[in-house]
């Protein structure tokens, strides 16, 4: 028989029950009182402040301009082409994009989409960013009236150095979609393409990443994957240049810009077999800080013609800080580049480059001549090779209520 556990009459003391209970109830209060000591004893730091966390953060997505731009670029950015469907017409291409705008808008300050299914991974925007382009066929289909196409919107002229592969290349609609985070990206990338099923399929996707948020101090140019400080002449949003040379300022197009991206693939495996100084020489930068190799700083206004000793040009002419710089200051672009690394083919050990983003007003005054420089004469050639290529129109921003695209469509 069970023995009963009930306290006899006449039994004094408390029971093994009552002793564990008021263990515990006292070791709590003992944790609490070292708390309450630790805040006043001299010498004992309190407690510290939640630390405030990155993926809070929120960019706006209405606008004159579409965020993405001018924006700090993000930590991770996948960019995806779509190919329309034939049977998508002006009217679908309005419904099209009124859908995306309403969930880029909510996704982009933490707020699920209408027809979420994991509204979760929605609460962690992490500065998430959408910016949409239009490639010529969706811009032909949505042109009526007077409107027109810009001269530019079209596939870029052939360049020698171009080794173009269609699984890379044109497309009819962009979504650049760039946060801090890769999971609020993936989660951001799966609710729009589903907002586009009836009306595009996925041509390619293209994922790109920088360092992590924090990892250096904001504003710090970032570095490829040769190891070079990548971008050091850029124009700077909120300048009059940026406001010129960035923003087209007519027609339907008037406060949106172009969006060309060239996949450059980098031949990592032969970059490894040149050393440190025929690196700095094909480049026309020290690896150390991107400082010109006639100066100490990476900002320092290069001198193209300072010699060596035996008469050489310091910079040589090959050298890529040498081929892109022009004497015509409304040749710039606004750069916002990502590195990718794909899983290495053909016993190579890397499979790596860059996804070359360039944003400018016109594309044939601006960023035609700066690669013709660079196909005609760049030493950097013999490691990069250009896989990709596409141009897109970037419409302006829209008004909360409103959708990107409605200056065309509409």
């Amino acid at each position: 028989m069970a023995r009963d556990r009930r306290r006899e009459p006449g039994r004094g003391g408390p029971t093994r029950r009552q002793l564990l209970l008021g263990g515990a109830v006292a070791g709590a209060g003992a944790a609490v009182a070292a708390g309450a000591d630790a805040l006043t004893r001299p010498g004992v730091a309190p407690p510290s402040a939640p630390e405030p966390l990155a993926g809070a953060g929120t960019v706006p997505f209405h606008g004159t301009h579409q965020a993405g731009i001018a924006t700090a670029p993000q930590a991770h950015a996948t960019l995806v082409a779509l190919d329309l469907h034939e049977v998508t017409d002006r009217d679908a291409l309005r419904r099209m994009m009124r859908l995306l705008s309403d969930d880029a808008a909510r996704l982009t300050q933490g707020v699920a989409a209408l027809a979420d299914s994991e509204p979760e991974l929605a609460l962690v925007p992490a500065n998430l960013t959408v910016t949409f382009g239009f490639g010529p066929e969706l811009v032909r289909r949505a042109l009526t009236g007077s409107a027109a196409a810009p001269s530019w919107l079209r596939a870029l002229p052939a360049f020698t150095v171009d080794r173009l592969e269609a699984a890379w290349s044109a497309g009819d609609l962009l979504l650049q979609i760039a946060a801090d985070d890769p999971v609020t990206v993936a989660h951001a990338q799966r609710m729009l393409l589903k907002d586009t099923r009836s009306f595009a399929t996925v041509r390619w996707t293209q994922p790109g990443f920088r360092r992590a948020r924090g990892s250096e101090a904001s504003g710090t140019t970032m570095r490829n994957l040769f190891g070079q400080v990548d971008g050091t002449v850029n124009l700077e949003p909120g300048t009059a240049d940026f406001e010129d040379l960035v923003w087209v300022r007519d027609g339907w197009l008037a406060g949106g810009t172009s969006l060309v991206l060239r996949r450059i693939r980098m031949d990592l495996d032969t970059w490894d077999r040149l050393d440190r100084g025929g690196r700095e020489q094909s480049v026309g930068r020290t690896l150390s800080n991107g400082a010109p190799l006639t100066g100490t700083h990476e900002h320092d206004e290069p001198d193209f013609e300072a010699t060596t000793a035996i008469g050489f040009p310091v910079i040589a002419e090959f050298s890529h800080l040498r081929r892109a710089r022009s004497e015509d200051t409304g040749q710039r672009i606004y750069r916002r580049a990502y590195n990718y690394d794909d899983a290495p083919t053909g016993g190579e050990v890397s499979n790596s480059g860059l996804l070359f983003i360039s944003y400018q007003a016109d594309v044939d005054a601006q960023f035609v001549p700066l690669q013709q420089r660079l196909d005609e004469l760049d030493l950097l050639n013999e490691w990069t090779t250009p896989v990709g290529s596409a141009v897109f129109a970037i419409p302006p921003g829209c008004a909360e209520g409103g959708y990107v695209g409605e200056t065309v469509l509409a």
